[in-house]
Order: structure tokens, then C-alpha cells, then sequence
């Protein structure tokens, strides 16, 4: 079965309420009708409720940037899946590069969030990746395999199905870097293996795994033809209508 290509706009801590709905009305128009390509936005979470009316019954789905594992509790300033819910995300970016390195999450803390998502019918969005230092060490793979044995060691083949994975080299994240479509091809198909090997051949191959790191409309489309690649997550393209649109529109010449 093929894999649908999914294109998400990660938009960061970037515009006020009033300019991301601004964005999302402007994308809606622009966007409308595709349906061969998952679209998905992730404002922050104070734009979360009115985003979320906005994209309602339209072909663009919600996503939060991260989320607490807990319900409810005495957790100051967190968010729970929970409430994500309640304002329509049907998906969540867990174990962003950022999140890992200003706000200490772990492969611990993100199997936690992982697991909650599940458990709450949210979509996560796992975010793996080495840094330039690790590179530069010859470290990427093995890096990739720790936090993949650490972020998906609570999931069964069964809910597997229920994840798409996001490999952003830290070191081409907001830098104008990107992995050439090879380099980020062979990483795509280190995780696929990785995935045959904990889950199976079967379900591995319908997992998703999109590529991150200053994916941009120029080199969306080399990147897309890569066999194992069946996506982008999106951070500065996706604030601003026309760059995010020919980035979803990446396979429409």
C-alpha cells in the first residue's frame, strides 16, 4: 500500500493569534482540494482553539508542538492531551530537536508522551536526530538507533500504524543546511530497516518517516523522490502562505 505524503508546518514560537489565523485562512483557500497530500499546521498553543475552527472540516488537519503525558494535576504552565484534544489536534510534535536541547526531554520523557498520545487517539509526530558534533563523529546512526529503541520501546507493531516518525538533523535546523536528498535517504532507509527489525517488514513499510531541517520549495521535490521518504516537516517555509504552498504542491508542476 503506498504511503500518503504528508507535508506539516511546524510554525514554532512565531505570529500572534491574529496572524496565524491570518495564515491558516490564507492556506485554506490556497490549499483546497488537495487530498493526495496530509497537510498539517502546529501553531502555538495559544492559537491552538481558533486555528482549529478555522481548518474544521477543511482538508488541513491541527497539530500541537508538544504536549504534557499527564491528564490533569498540579503541573503549572503544561497542556495536557486532554485539552489539545478538545480544540481538534489529531496529531502532536513529540521530541522536537529544540524541545531535547532548551528543555531537557529525553528518550524517557518522550516514550511517556508517546504512549499518552496513543492512548488518547492523538497522532505523535517523533522527532529524531543528531547534531553536527555527532556528524562530524561518524555518531548518526547510532544516534538514531538510541532514540528509536528509547522514544518507540512502549509501542507493539499493532500501534505502530498509529506514528509517523520525523528524522531533522539538528545541525540543518533554521541554518539554511540541508542533508542532500542521498544523505537524507540513507538515514530514511536506516530507520526503515531499524523499524523491520523491532516491528516487521510489513508495518515498517507503511510507516511514514518525513525529513526536517530547512526544508524549503527549492529542494522539497529532490528530497520527495527519495523511495523512503514520504514527507517534510516544515518550520520557517511554513509562515508564509506561498512558500508552504509550493512546498504541499511539491509533485504539481
Amino acid at each position: 500500500m503506498a504511503r500518503k505524503p504528508v507535508i506539516a508546518g511546524n510554525w514554532k514560537m512565531n505570529t500572534t493569534p491574529d496572524e496565524g489565523v491570518q495564515l491558516v485562512e490564507g492556506l485554506k483557500k490556497r490549499l483546497s482540494g488537495i487530498n493526495d497530500v496530509e497537510i498539517i499546521v502546529a501553531p502555538p498553543f495559544t492559537h491552538l482553539s481558533r486555528v482549529g475552527e478555522v481548518v474544521e472540516k477543511s482538508n488541513i488537519k491541527l497539530s500541537s508542538q508538544d504536549m504534557s503525558p499527564k491528564d490533569s494535576g498540579a503541573y503549572t504552565g503544561e497542556v495536557s492531551p486532554l485539552m489539545i484534544k478538545a480544540v481538534g489536534c489529531q496529531y502532536v510534535i513529540i521530541g522536537h530537536s529544540e524541545r531535547r536541547l532548551y528543555f531537557g526531554e529525553t528518550d524517557e520523557s518522550v516514550e511517556e508522551k508517546v504512549t499518552a498520545a496513543l492512548n488518547h487517539g492523538i497522532t505523535p509526530i517523533i522527532c529524531i536526530g543528531e547534531s553536527l558534533a555527532e556528524r562530524e563523529a561518524d555518531q548518526t546512526l547510532n544516534v538514531i538507533l538510541t532514540q528509536l529503541k528509547g522514544g518507540l520501546s512502549c509501542l507493539t507493531a499493532k500501534n505502530l500504524k498509529d506514528i509517523i516518525i520525523a528524522y531533522e538533523p539538528v545541525w540543518a535546523i533554521g541554518t539554511g543546511k540541508t542533508a542532500t536528498d542521498e544523505q537524507a535517504q540513507d538515514v530514511h532507509h536506516f530507520i526503515r530497516k531499524t523499524l523491520a527489525g523491532l516491528f516487521g517488514e510489513e508495518i515498517s513499510g507503511q510507516t511514514r518517516i518525513l525529513y526536517g531541517g530547512s526544508v524549503k520549495p527549492d529542494n522539497v521535490s529532490g528530497l520527495m523522490t527519495q523511495p523512503d521518504i514520504d514527507g517534510a516537516l516544515v518550520g520557517g517555509a511554513s509562515l508564509s502562505v506561498e512558500s508552504f504552498e509550493k512546498i504541499v504542491k511539491f509533485n504539481r508542476s
